[in-house]
């Protein structure tokens, strides 16, 4: 049996909350991802499977749960999975129509379409709007430009008795510039809100320099509206009558707002609400003090949720650079009191995570060996020391990375910032941190270091095949001026995040960066023999067999055996493994 443990957190009762948890299996032990039964003191739990990852022998490598929890105030919770065999939950909460998705929980009705507007109509309670109700996502850069909003196709990603994902494609326009964006669309059983994942890419080969990126909800005649932030607590910010309330954060804000969180784990909520005798609407900016610039602004007719507020900081994305940025819609009850407010967004800023012993992944073989038996406080201390102590930046296109002063003193950047693009795999070791201790910062790093890789240090827009789909190597703003090279191409820490948090995207940034490794080893480059250091193909072979220990494909395996071919030739050659170092000398 295996224990999922809830750490005491939160002051109020979760009710039905919705969670999520990674369960590794050792090899052969589950072959049927509804072979598990999910229970607590009351009985079964019921829950919703995918896996994840496979052994090579077909049986369960990782299962990722979702399932609806009921947590205690100021206790902790135990979950309990085993293998008797369970039943997850039966039916689907999303379907098709024409043109778009069918969203239904039982308690909130969301149709998704294509065209100018994504969301074509919500019901929920005694609140009704249409598709005229919200707007956007709207883009302006700094030329001048202004861009129409079109929504092209929906498909659904994920779909059970629990939860939904819809994943929808589209563009800003202007002329003959196309920037692309996708959205996807999470919604839970029997819960009243949604959660929308914008992500912008800049599908030009200029940069995108943006004035102003917003939505717009219109609430039909708000008679109280409410914006709030918070760091410890929450200030709030509330016209009785409807009257305009605004808040921004930028860089100054955050530059004098102490905070002494872990920041990847909290800062505080950011949120804008509209209320009238029917209930209200409550837009939270997930994160938002960490990736500012970003403002709310609220009146008697509705929400404006600023992703780049105009005026406000310098977003600059450069060619292929992408952006993910999560807003949570809830619709609420006339009598939610602002506290209220304040507390459902502070679960969406730091959710519960359900904990599973270090001896859980070490019994089940899915990561190195890191475990040990008789720890030694000091050396423990070091480690965790280390890893809290790493360096931050914040920033919308910055959260999540570092610059390095080291390769910014040696004139890399022309007398700009150098970031490291999370050289070597920081999200890996993080993981690894994780698993070792259980402590939930270790994790949340990991989030946050992902998600920025998988976005802002991957390039997704190129007609180069030696650049399209590769990770950066570290360099100014992230990517001007650098190249793709295979010792600064890795993949663990993704395929770490996809199987912690279920998100295909992540698997599908690693695959592509396995396939620009073996793009890159088919260059000229690579065909003479020790005209390159050894770690460019040392991290390409441990990256394709990382692929390869992920998907169990032998394509994966075709490029690690020329590698080493390549070093034992290599070695025939002169003796020794003997690199370029100087115009004249090996080493």
């Amino acid at each position: 049996m295996i224990t999922i443990e809830f750490e005491k957190l939160y002051s109020r009762d979760r009710i039905m909350q919705p969670c999520s948890v990674a369960v590794p299996f050792k090899k052969g032990m589950l072959t049927d991802e509804n072979g598990v039964l999910l229970k607590d003191e009351n009985g079964a739990v019921p829950y919703q499977s995918k896996v994840t990852g496979y052994w090579e022998d077909g049986s369960v490598k990782w299962l990722f749960l979702r399932f609806l929890v009921n947590l205690p105030a100021n206790k902790s919770k135990n979950y309990y999975l085993d293998l008797t065999g369970g039943q997850s939950e039966k039916g689907k909460i999303a379907k098709d129509i024409q043109n778009g998705v069918e969203i239904d929980t039982g308690v909130l009705n969301l149709k998704l379409g294509t065209g100018e507007n994504f969301i074509k109509s919500i019901e929920c309670n005694n609140m009704s709007y249409n598709e005229k109700a919200f707007e956007g996502p709207f883009l302006s850069d700094k030329t001048g430009n202004t861009y129409t909003c079109r929504i092209d196709r929906w498909e659904i990603v994920e779909n059970g008795g629990i939860c939904a994902v819809a994943k929808g494609y589209g563009s800003h326009i202007c002329g003959d510039k196309k920037i692309d964006f996708e959205l996807k669309i999470t919604a839970y059983k029997n819960r009243p809100e949604f959660e929308t994942a914008y992500t912008i890419i800049n599908t030009s080969y200029t940069p995108l320099q943006i004035e102003e990126l917003c939505m717009l909800f219109h609430t039909n005649s708000a008679s109280k509206s409410c914006v709030a932030s918070s760091n410890y607590a929450t200030d709030y910010k509330i016209s009785e009558t409807g009257e305009p309330v605004e808040k921004i954060v930028d860089d100054k804000l955050l530059l004098y707002h102490g905070n002494e969180h872990m920041a990847e784990v909290f800062y505080g909520t950011f949120f804008a609400d509209c209320t009238n005798q029917n209930g209200g609407v409550c837009a939270t900016i997930y994160q938002a003090q960490q990736n500012y610039p970003k403002a709310v602004y609220a009146d008697k007719n509705g929400m404006k949720i600023s992703i780049v507020p105009k005026g406000v900081g310098d977003v600059e994305m450069q060619p292929g650079m992408a952006r993910q940025q999560k807003i949570m819609i809830r619709l609420h009850k006339a009598d939610e009191t602002p506290d209220d407010l304040s507390h459902y967004t502070t679960l969406y800023q730091m959710p519960d995570y359900g904990r599973l012993a270090p001896e859980v992944y070490k019994e089940a073989g899915v990561f190195e060996d890191v475990f040990i038996e008789n720890k030694i406080k000091s050396i423990e201390l070091s480690l965790t020391l280390i890893g809290d102590n790493h360096a931050r930046c914040y920033g919308m296109l910055n959260w999540g990375d570092a610059p390095d002063p080291g390769y910014s003193q040696q004139g890399r950047g022309g007398g700009g910032s150098v970031w490291t693009n999370n050289e070597y795999d920081f999200s890996h070791a993080c993981t690894l941190m994780y698993i070792r201790t259980g402590h939930r910062r270790f994790l949340d790093y990991m989030f946050v270091s992902s998600r920025h890789w998988m976005d802002v240090d991957v390039c997704h827009y190129s007609d180069d095949p030696l650049v399209f789909g590769g990770q950066w190597e570290h360099s100014l703003k992230h990517c001007i001026g650098s190249h793709m090279a295979c010792s600064h191409e890795w993949v663990n820490g993704l395929l770490d995040y996809y199987h912690f948090s279920g998100d295909e995207d992540a698997y599908n940034t690693a695959y592509g960066i396995a396939e620009n490794v073996i793009r890159l080893l088919e260059s000229p480059q690579f065909a003479d023999y020790g005209a390159l250091h050894a770690r460019e193909t040392g991290w390409a072979l441990r990256t394709l067999v990382d692929m390869y220990k992920e998907t169990n494909d032998p394509k994966w395996l075709e490029k690690c055996e020329w590698i080493v071919g390549h070093f034992e030739t290599w070695e025939k050659k002169y003796g020794y493994w003997l690199a370029p170092y100087t115009d004249n000398t090996v080493i």
